[in-house]
């Protein structure tokens, strides 16, 4: 049943309501595709319809918020990034970003904006080896990377590498066109781009051409011992168990490793096992090496970004019971065994 929040938003000013709403009433829409309630705007009042009190509240509050910025224009990214905080957080959370490392970059305003992603950084900096796993837009590449920057930018390591399986679906670079440096790049852009919006074009260029950053694919890891250097491998759920091992015993003296993943997303072929899987089934209790596993409600992209996983989990959730009772039909084609309580459902 559909809960409704009356808001007047004083003092009166219609520049800063113009600013709140956006051209056409965007922001307000953004406001609703977040927090999942619909609002209706009459001058400075505000009628706010929601599943339930807690999210008409939470959108009211996010208005408040918003009102009291509203001097100025509001960056939509700012509005999208903010909104997912209040959307994927409880009340008693908001201020665990303030406990998160400080890291040293070109964006100082960059923190864990969960407390998953918090933890996340924490591990980072009190373990020599990490693992972050979990969906696209929980950040796991980007605060790797960021931990990666300000590590270098103290000068706890002398050089940045960051690799990655150069093609998840099989190994056809030939088919590209360009050197071997143009074929790979496509498949390490993600990398470059989060180098660029941390440290800048000019900077990270500089770098590249010292080789104190350093960015190729996997097979290229083979036989070399990298000490003082923080690594990064990313995309590792489409490594093999063989090529997981070899990446970890790369690790040298005054080095720090960092690999992330979605084991939701391995595109090795059917029936070969990810190299990330075994690898937190095999390292699970190895001290040194922590575990970050994100959820969806860690996924701080475009609002829609956390609704569209959970859509795909109900999918497989839908698509694991039907398996099941196909199985028990097929080992009691008589129907011995009356199909369980959980499988009725949804």
């Amino acid at each position: 049943m559909e809960q409704t929040t009356q808001l007047v938003l004083e003092p009166v000013d219609n520049e800063r309501l113009a600013n709140l709403c956006g051209a056409l009433d965007q922001n307000l829409r953004q406001i609703e595709t977040a927090l999942d309630v619909s609002i209706a705007r009459r001058g400075e009042r505000f009628t706010i319809k929601g599943s339930s009190d807690e999210a008409a509240g939470r959108a009211a509050e996010a208005l408040k918020r918003f009102y009291a910025r509203a001097d100025d224009h509001l960056s939509l990214d700012d509005l999208q990034l903010e909104l997912m905080e209040i959307a994927a957080r409880a009340p008693s959370a908001v201020g665990n970003s303030a406990a998160a490392p400080v890291l040293l970059t070109r964006k100082n305003e960059l923190h864990g904006r969960t407390p998953r992603q918090v933890d996340y950084l924490r591990n980072i900096q009190d373990h020599d080896i990490t693992f972050g796993i979990g969906p696209a837009g929980t950040g796991k590449t980007y605060l790797a990377v960021a931990s990666a920057v300000d590590a270098f930018e103290r000068e706890k390591v002398e050089r940045i590498i960051l690799t990655r399986p150069a093609v998840e679906a099989g190994e056809r670079l030939g088919f590209l066109p360009g050197d071997l440096a143009q074929k790979i790049d496509p498949y390490l852009r993600p990398l470059y781009d989060a180098l660029y919006d941390l440290m800048g074009f000019e900077r990270a260029g500089k770098l590249f051409e010292r080789g104190a950053i350093e960015i190729a694919p996997l097979a290229f890891m083979r036989g070399r011992t990298l000490n003082h250097a923080f690594i990064i491998l990313d995309e590792a759920q489409n490594t093999t168990p063989e090529q997981m091992k070899m990446f970890l015993t790369r690790i040298g003296f005054g080095a720090k490793a960092v690999v992330t993943g979605d084991l939701t997303q391995v595109d090795l072929p059917r029936g070969a096992k990810s190299g990330l899987l075994e690898a937190r089934e095999v390292l699970a209790q190895v001290r040194g090496i922590a575990f970050t596993e994100f959820q969806k409600d860690d996924v701080v992209r475009h609002p829609l970004v956390m609704r569209i996983v959970e859509a795909y989990d109900r999918q497989t959730a839908r698509e694991a019971r039907a398996l099941r009772r196909e199985q028990r039909e097929k080992d009691h084609p008589h129907g011995e065994e009356a199909d369980r309580p959980e499988d009725r459902r949804g």
